[in-house]
């Protein structure tokens, strides 16, 4: 069915690299189907609705997680696939899997791990190589193999996946980086990551009044996007929500037909092809990507550098400080099931493993548990 629906330049489930471990195969599901469904099994999945996207739990409900983000990355990824020809599948077993390797307190988090392994004599720390580990060592689904046992092409996207803000690193995956260029699904969820955090973040950032709507009068994409919603509301809440709808469909639309252009230029013939360019298929006309690059400066310099969230991330900073250490003194402090792992693994990787497994909410609680007297450990 995969031969007659998609392109030729698509992934097909039935011509996958396979598996670490070989396994039988579904009678019902194809093997992209089979990893997306143990990917939303996983525990690492579940914790992603208490880890920060910008605003930490306590600061209200309302506001993105990781597992809202995951979701809205999902449904993007989706919808171009889908435009484009190629595995829907695949896209969405990526897109669930880009974020399992977050630690808690968002980026923060994983820049103060990062500090903390380097001075420890380690490479350091990188959400996308600890997502691979997450799901090939940490996540247990049986006792025939370690890890969830995921296809290559899911595992590829996960190593693979780059941004603004992530830059995989190659030591040690060159299994991943022995082709130029990923296949498209992954270009797809890396892309569709950059439009979702971006257009939710700013929804985020409008609504915890952290940004003020008038100070968006001199981004060229605001503009642009406000003219299309002049006449759909007067009232603020509902033109914020038509303004955040009308940003992603702007964006999706530009992507999907800059992407099919980038495809019909390359003249690519199968997945092969695809792997061996040295740019980008999916990508961003060359304008929208400089009103795209635009609207992020703002959100930097307005948002996540806003007094507030710098608050909560040098909290979280020395949270996670402050565990890694305490558990570095003292490694039994640390649950049983965790500590049986020190007979075989150096302690600081068990400890930076542990936290970054960590929710927001568990890393508070267990913050307060061991560093207020007065809190029941």
């Amino acid at each position: 069915m995969e031969k007659c629906e998609l392109a030729d330049y698509a992934v097909k489930s039935a011509e996958t690299r396979g598996r670490k471990y070989p396994e039988t195969e579904h009678p019902l599901r194809t093997p992209f189907q089979r990893d997306r469904d143990r990917i939303i099994h996983s525990t690492a999945f579940r914790r992603l609705e208490y880890k920060t996207q910008v605003f930490i739990y306590y600061e209200g409900d309302y506001y993105r997680n990781r597992l809202t983000h995951t979701l809205e990355v999902q449904q993007l990824a989706r919808t171009v696939a889908r435009a484009l020809r190629v595995n829907e599948d695949l896209v969405e077993a990526i897109s669930l899997a880009h974020d399992l390797g977050h630690t808690p307190f968002g980026h923060k988090g994983e820049t103060t791990l990062d500090k903390i392994m380097r001075e420890q004599g380690y490479p350091g720390f990188e959400h996308n190589s600890h997502g691979l580990r997450v799901v090939d060592i940490i996540e247990r689904k049986t006792s025939k193999f370690p890890g969830l046992n995921l296809t290559y092409e899911v595992r590829e996207g996960i190593i693979r996946h780059t941004t603004s803000y992530d830059v995989p690193r190659q030591k040690g995956m060159e299994e991943f980086f022995q082709f130029l260029s990923p296949s498209i699904e992954t270009q797809i969820v890396s892309v569709c990551d950059e439009i979702a955090y971006t257009c939710h973040d700013l929804d985020d950032g409008i609504k915890s009044e952290v940004i003020k709507i008038e100070d968006l009068d001199t981004i060229d994409l605001w503009r642009e996007v406000e003219e299309m919603s002049r006449e759909e509301s007067n009232d603020m809440g509902l033109k914020r929500r038509t303004m955040i709808r009308n940003f992603i469909n702007h964006l999706i639309n530009d992507l999907v037909e800059q992407s099919r252009k980038n495809i019909r230029n390359a003249a690519v013939k199968n997945v092969a092809e695809v792997r061996k360019l040295n740019s980008h298929l999916i990508s961003l006309s060359d304008d929208m990507h400089v009103k795209h690059t635009e609207l992020r400066k703002f959100l930097e310099d307005s948002m996540y550098s806003h007094y507030r969230v710098i608050r909560m991330a040098e909290k979280a900073a020395r949270i996670i400080r402050d565990l890694f250490y305490t558990y570095l003194e003292e490694p039994r402090q640390m649950p049983p099931g965790i500590q049986t792992r020190l007979k075989e693994e150096p302690k600081e990787i068990v400890i930076c493993d542990y936290i970054a497994g960590m929710t927001d909410r568990f890393a508070h609680l267990e913050h307060q548990k061991l560093f207020d007297p007065h809190t029941s450990v």
